[in-house]
């Protein structure tokens, strides 16, 4: 998989929010602040539920 972006359900609040797969900083949740993803040089590693790949 390249580079893509992909809709996250955050598993505290259930907020829907579409995030980088290969972000290269520390991605929280916009409602509760909740980590969603951290790099690690390369793909990110996704700390939530994957609920789509865009595009």
């Amino acid at each position: 998989m390249g580079s893509k972006f992909i809709r996250v359900k955050c598993n505290d609040c259930e907020n829907e929010q579409v995030i980088f797969n290969k972000a290269s900083s520390i991605v929280k949740c916009l409602i509760c602040g909740r980590t969603l993803a951290e790099p690690r040089g390369g793909k990110a590693n996704i700390k939530t539920q994957i609920l789509e790949v865009l595009g």
